[in-house]
């Protein structure tokens, strides 16, 4: 199946969970994710399965002043 993250197209397996989408976008922490558009709890990362066509937004905080 092909998922969005941050607008890059990604081939995954079906049934692909937000951990694993994660994995193959090489995200590292801190970081927020949404699946199309509501935020996930990152202790839901494992459990909340993606679908053909699903938009993921990996949002990383920015600090300063």
């Amino acid at each position: 199946m092909q998922v969005l993250i941050n607008q890059q197209a990604f081939q995954l397996p079906d049934a692909a969970t937000v951990a694993q989408a994660l994995a193959a976008y090489g995200a590292t922490p801190p970081f927020a994710v949404a699946v199309n558009t509501p935020f996930v709890s990152r202790l839901s990362y494992a459990d909340t399965q993606l679908t053909d066509g699903d938009r993921m937004e990996v949002v990383v905080p920015i600090t300063g002043g």
